[in-house]
């Protein structure tokens, strides 16, 4: 019945063995095979299950371990995971709390290496050509494997010191007895034997460190050496990208020159439409830049038509004789109109009330491994497994969304738009312009608690204001509505669903996003696109959008079909590239629009189309001819130092800051994220664990009282008996969508300062 004896354990081996685990109050205690391997405790149901399914592992990195009494011992990671264990023999237990703390004392050390090293390894990992990267990568592994070798021995040197001054207290507490003389001398003589053997020991451990000290200095000198090759390799990455972008260049404008008819003479298709030789170079490249940009294999291609086109009494395309009917004015109403849309002589300047912050406490320099955390994610739901704050940025999701109305003027000129096609293409550049602040911004926001709301009040600075609330926490859900003086309507229903995919995090945007002008009666629609993170393994963080985007007008049945790129490091494309056109009801293509996401949107009027050479996947690509490129949105620049703030825009910088009025559920009460504002890190991991818990525990409270309440304990657990405070669900007839709108008495409540109807959630 005995099982064999397990090997006493020894720094860096692989430790097994059958322990009894603390299951539940009803099974107790059950017997389950553990692996002690590379820091980390796993454990199984039996040897057979090795192979194919851990039930869990603990990282003793982090860990605590306690002894309870003779067989019983404890391991904790600080509440996660805590394990309760029992070994069959006092022996056995202490065979375990040795190997326990030698891979504990292991790891530590390897995990501190790691942290000293600055992660610089995961940074640049070598291709398969590169034999020096290599080389140095195996160098760094010798030596953290000979300083791990040397901590195993300098961690046996301290049990050595403890067991071996115990045996000499003893051996002189038998020795002060009075025994006889040979037995004295016995005693003696093992003594001194003790006190070699510790000497010895000393002097090894202490020919280790100086071995260990040596190779640091080496250590060193190779660092070195290794951030000279991995700055090299950084600069030769920048020149390939450089002579990429030249060979773009000059390839565009090679095509360029052999697309256009015998008319367009200039190889250049940036002469502003062959107005004239005005310009200078750099606005030859830009429109270089739009007319190329919109070089789509599978889709269409756009060139420069003659400004005096309209004025010829026929054309050669068919289909396209209505379209130039229309005389100079039209055109030149159309483009001008677009193009500055000059405000009013009635319109006055709106000053702002108050002065608002520019600038919040720099990021703290916390290092966390990301990975560390996130490869325990991979193919899972990340709204529902909790995260530091040290992956998020000092923002809620609803601020995130507020966010979105940076660039509300584009909907202030759209509303006085006399045409559905002009307002279109304010309506596309609108939701073009809402991912233009994502671009370096790597960090989460937080997820907003059930019941919290935001509002944006810039009434009195910019003629708007909008109201956010969480109105579903699994899935989670937003919705937000923002009015406008100047005769819009704005609002939407957010939900994110989010994968792990291992080297890249997935965030798909489901629900609507409505846009209603007064004037015009004019009702659009449209979906956001996917967002991904890369590299979240290794190397830097960056972000793309990639997808497409159907914006509807459902009155008119105009349509804009927006087209985001993925990024390419080979494509010869723009980074960040939209491309967009806006058709009427009959698909007539009327207008172009191309740029990118993160900087600026242009348009130009299409004068004639017809179709063309065929692809390189073999399908006829549509040639518009437009009208020279005008500009219809830019990003605004960045606040000094953002780079220092999360990169955060101006607007972003102020949205959490304290305003007096607001409703108790409003994010800017939110503790957490205002102790991570504050650079109190720890305090927020900390304050965000209790208001989670604080919101399982009501969401529990709330089920309970629906089962109550229900005729079946199926229909009362479902989780979607919460009911929003300001947001009511609503069928649209126009979209068919169904979606959270704005019931009201949000601001009503707020001018009264009565909130007695908030829930407590903070």
């Amino acid at each position: 019945m005995s099982e064999p004896k397990p090997p006493t354990p020894t720094p860096g081996d692989t430790y097994k063995g059958w322990l009894f685990k603390w299951t539940n109050y009803i099974k107790g205690y059950q017997r389950r095979w553990f692996v002690l391997s590379n820091g980390l405790l796993s454990y199984y149901r039996s040897q057979a299950e090795m192979g194919h399914t851990c039930r869990g592992t603990i990282n003793l990195a982090t860990a605590n371990i306690a002894v309870e009494d003779s067989c019983n011992f404890v391991i904790s990671n600080g509440g996660a995971q805590t394990y309760h264990l029992k070994a069959s023999s006092e022996v056995e237990r202490q065979r375990w709390i040795t190997a326990l703390e030698l891979a504990k004392a292991k790891a530590v050390h390897m995990q501190a290496e790691s942290d000293d090293s600055g992660d610089e390894c995961p940074a640049a990992p070598p291709s398969s050509g590169q034999g020096g990267g290599c080389r140095n990568l195996e160098i760094q592994s010798t030596l953290r494997t000979l300083g791990s070798k040397v901590e195993d021995l300098n961690t046996c040197n301290d049990l050595i010191v403890k067991h071996g001054s115990a045996l000499q207290r003893s051996l002189s507490e038998l020795e002060a007895l009075r025994v006889s003389g040979d037995v004295g001398d016995k005693m003696k003589q093992v003594t001194e034997r003790a006190t070699l053997f510790r000497i010895t020991s000393n002097a090894m451990i202490n020919a280790c460190r100086d071995f260990l000290s040596l190779a640091q200095s080496h250590s060193k000198r190779w660092q070195k050496a290794l951030h000279s090759e991995r700055d090299q390799r950084i600069r030769l990455e920048e020149t390939l990208e450089q002579l990429a972008k030249q060979h773009n260049h000059l390839e565009r404008a090679f095509r360029g020159a052999t697309v256009l008819p015998s008319s367009f003479s200039n190889p250049a298709l940036g002469n502003k439409g062959g107005v004239s030789g005005k310009g200078d170079a750099s606005d030859e490249d830009d429109d270089n830049e739009f007319f190329d940009a919109m070089e789509d294999p599978a889709e269409f291609i756009t060139v420069p038509a003659d400004p005096k086109y309209h004025r010829r009494s026929g054309s050669n395309v068919s289909g396209f004789s209505c379209e130039t009917g229309m005389d100079d004015q039209s055109v030149n109403f159309d483009e001008l109109s677009l193009a500055s849309n000059p405000e009013s002589p009635q319109t006055l300047e709106l000053e702002p009330v108050r002065q608002r912050r520019t600038r919040i406490p720099d990021k703290p320099n916390y290092y966390l491994n990301l990975w560390s955390i996130m490869k325990n994610c991979i193919g899972k739901e990340l709204s529902k497994i909790p995260m530091p704050v040290n992956f998020n940025e000092p923002l809620s999701m609803l601020q995130r969304l507020s966010e979105d109305l940076e660039y509300y003027e584009l909907l202030d000129k759209a509303a006085k738009c006399q045409s559905s096609l002009e307002q279109m293409c304010y309506v596309a550049a609108f939701t073009v312009s809402s991912y233009s602040t994502t671009v370096h911004r790597t960090g989460k926001p937080f997820n907003p608690l059930l019941g919290e709301t935001f509002e944006l009040d810039r009434l009195k600075d910019c003629g708007y204001r909008s109201l956010c609330e969480q109105v579903s926490h699994h899935p989670p859900a937003a919705a937000h509505h923002a009015l406008s003086e100047k005769g819009w309507t704005l609002r939407q229903e957010i939900t994110l669903a989010s994968k792990f995919r291992g080297k890249y995090l997935s965030i798909m945007p489901l629900g609507s996003i409505q846009c209603l002008f007064d004037k015009s009666e004019n009702h659009y629609s449209w979906k956001k696109v996917t967002t991904t993170v890369h590299n979240i393994i290794v190397g830097k963080l960056w972000i793309d959008q990639s997808g497409e985007i159907d914006v509807v007008n459902h009155k008119t049945g105009d349509r804009c079909h927006l087209k985001f790129a993925p990024y390419s490091y080979f494509s010869r494309d723009v980074p960040r590239k939209v491309t967009g056109v806006v058709t009427d009801k009959d698909g007539k293509a009327h207008y172009v629009l191309s740029g990118t996401w993160d900087e600026k949107m242009e348009f130009s009027r299409i004068m004639q189309s017809s179709k063309g050479e065929n692809g390189t996947e073999g399908k006829q690509r549509t040639v518009y001819q437009t009208l020279k490129a005008k500009e219809i949105w830019k990003k605004n620049p960045l606040p000094e130092g953002a780079e220092n703030m999360y990169f955060f825009s101006s607007l972003a910088l102020t949205l959490n800051e304290s305003e007096e009025g607001v409703a108790p559920t409003d994010s800017r009460r939110r503790p957490d994220q205002k102790m991570m504002e504050d650079g109190r890190w720890d305090e927020a991991n900390a304050e965000k664990q209790k208001l989670e818990e604080k919101q399982r525990i009501v969401r529990r409270e709330r089920e309970r009282e629906a089962v109550k309440a229900a005729s079946t304990p199926e229909e009362g657990a479902h989780p979607d008996n919460y009911q929003a405070m300001w947001f009511d669900k609503f069928d649209d007839p126009a979209s068919g969508e169904t979606l959270h709108v704005y019931k009201g008495g949000y601001w009503e409540a707020k001018e009264q300062g009565s909130w007695d109807m908030c829930p407590e959630i903070f």
